[in-house]
C-alpha cells in the first residue's frame, strides 16, 4: 500500500469495462460563415470507446478492456467569406479507444487494455482566401490510443497495455487573406498516449506497456495574405508517456516499442509578416516522468526501428520581420527529474536503442525581413536525468 493518501475502510468498489466497437466511426461538420463579430466555434469529437472512470472518498478496482477495429474520422471545416470577429476556435478530435481513471481521497488499482486496429483522422481547416480574421486557434488531434490517470490526494496502482496497429492522422490546415492578431494552429498525431498526473501528495506505481505500428503523421499547411503574429506547429509521436506528480512516490516502469513511420510535417506561407514561426516535432518513442517530492523510479525500455522518423518545418515570406523555422526528430526521447528542495532522489535504469534512421529539416525564405533563423536537431538516441527546484 502507497502512504500519504486517506482511505476509506469499507471494501473497495469493483469496475468491470468491456466495449468492442467493429463499426466506422464518423463526425463532420462544415460552418458556412459570411461575417462574425465576436466570431466562430466549431468543434468536431469522434471516440470509437470513450470510458470514465471516476472515485471519490473510496476505494477502487478497475479492469477495462478496450477494442476497436472501425475507422475513426473527425473533421471540421469552416468556409468564411468577409469577416472572422474577435475570436475564433476549429477543434477536431479522433481517438480509437479513449480512457480516464480518476481518484479522489482514496485508492485505485487495475489493469486497462487497449487496442485499436482501424485508421483513426483527424482534420481542421479553415477557408478563407479573401477574409479578414483577429485572433483564430485550430487544433487538430489523432489518437490511437489514450488513457489518462489523475490522482487527488489519492493513491493508484495501475497496468496499462497500449497496441495500436493503425495509422494515426492529424491533417489540415489555414487559408486566410489577413490575420490582424493572433493565429494559432497545431496538429498533434499519437499512435498510443498516456498521461497521468497527481496532485496533493499523491503517490503512484504504475506499469505501462505500449506498441506502435503502421503511420502516425502531423501535417498542417497556413497560407496568409498578411499575418501579425502566427505559429504552425505538427507533433508526431509513436509513443507518448507523461507522468507527473506532486507527492512522495512516483514509481514507472514503462516499456515503449514503435515500429511505425513517425513524420511531422509544418508549412507556412505568409506574404507580409511580423513575427512567424513554424515547429516540427517527430518521435519515435517519448517519455516524461518526473515528480514535485522526493522520490522518482524510474525503468525505461525504448526500442524504435522500422519506417524511421522525420521532422520537415518550411517557411515562405515576400517582407516582413520575424521568422522562426524550428524541426526536431528523435528516435527515442526520455526525460526524469525530482525535486531538490524535497531531499529529491532518483532511482533510474534506462535501455534506448534506435535502429532506424532519424531525419530533421528546415526550410525559410524571405525578400526582406528583420531576422530569419532556423534551427534543425536529429538525434537518435536522448536521455536526461536531473533533480532540481519546483518551477512553480
Amino acid at each position: 500500500m502507497l502512504s500519504g493518501v486517506a482511505t476509506s475502510q469499507t471494501a473497495p468498489s469493483t469496475v468491470l469495462n468491456n466495449q468492442i466497437n467493429l463499426g466506422d466511426v464518423f463526425a463532420e461538420q462544415t460552418l458556412n460563415v459570411e461575417t462574425v463579430t465576436d466570431g466562430f466555434s466549431a468543434s468536431t469529437i469522434a471516440p470509437a470507446n470513450s470510458a470514465l472512470v471516476s472515485v471519490r472518498d473510496t476505494d477502487a478496482v478497475l479492469t477495462s478492456n478496450q477494442d476497436n477495429s472501425g475507422q475513426v474520422l473527425a473533421h471540421g471545416v469552416v468556409n468564411l467569406g468577409l469577416n472572422g470577429g474577435a475570436r475564433s476556435h476549429i477543434t477536431s478530435t479522433a481517438v480509437g479507444n479513449a480512457g480516464t481513471a480518476a481518484a479522489d481521497n482514496g485508492t485505485l488499482t487495475g489493469r486497462v487494455t487497449q487496442l485499436n486496429t482501424a485508421g483513426v483522422t483527424a482534420r481542421s481547416q479553415l477557408e478563407a482566401d479573401h477574409a479578414e480574421l483577429q485572433d483564430v486557434s485550430i487544433s487538430t488531434l489523432a489518437q490511437g490510443n489514450s488513457q489518462g490517470l489523475t490522482l487527488i490526494n489519492a493513491a493508484m496502482g495501475v497496468r496499462v497495455s497500449q497496441g495500436n496497429t493503425a495509422n494515426v492522422l492529424a491533417d489540415g490546415g489555414s487559408i486566410a487573406g489577413a490575420i490582424t492578431g493572433t493565429a494559432a494552429v497545431a496538429g498533434t498525431a499519437t499512435g498510443n498516449n498516456i498521461t497521468l498526473s497527481g496532485t496533493e501528495q499523491s503517490a503512484a506505481r504504475v506499469i505501462t506497456e505500449q506498441s506502435n505500428a503502421g503511420i502516425t503523421q502531423a501535417s498542417k499547411f497556413t497560407a496568409y495574405g498578411s499575418s501579425y503574429l502566427s505559429s504552425t506547429a505538427a507533433s508526431a509521436s509513436g509513443n507518448n508517456l507523461s507522468a507527473t506528480n506532486e507527492g512522495p512516490l512516483l514509481d514507472v516502469a514503462s516499456n515503449q516499442y514503435n515500429a511505425a513511420y513517425v513524420r511531422a510535417q509544418a508549412e507556412a506561407t505568409s506574404y507580409q509578416f511580423s513575427a512567424a514561426q513554424v515547429g516540427a516535432h517527430g518521435v519515435g518513442n517519448s517519455a516524461l516522468v518526473g515528480n514535485y517530492g522526493p522520490e522518482v523510479v524510474l525503468d525505461n525500455i525504448q526500442t524504435n526501428e522500422g519506417g524511421g522518423v522525420e521532422a520537415l518545418a518550411l517557411f515562405e515570406g515576400h517582407d516582413g520581420y520575424d521568422a522562426v523555422a524550428t524541426a526536431t526528430a528523435m528516435g527515442n526521447a526520455v526525460t526524469a527529474y525530482a525535486c531538490s528542495q524535497c531531499s529529491g532522489q532518483m532511482t533510474i535504469r534506462n535501455n534506448q536503442v534506435n535502429s532506424t534512421e532519424v531525419g530533421a529539416r528546415t526550410t525559410t525564405t524571405a525578400g526582406s525581413a528583420r531576422s530569419i533563423s532556423g534551427i534543425t536537431t536529429a538525434t537518435g538516441n536522448n536521455a536526461s536525468f536531473y533533480v532540481s527546484s519546483p518551477s512553480h
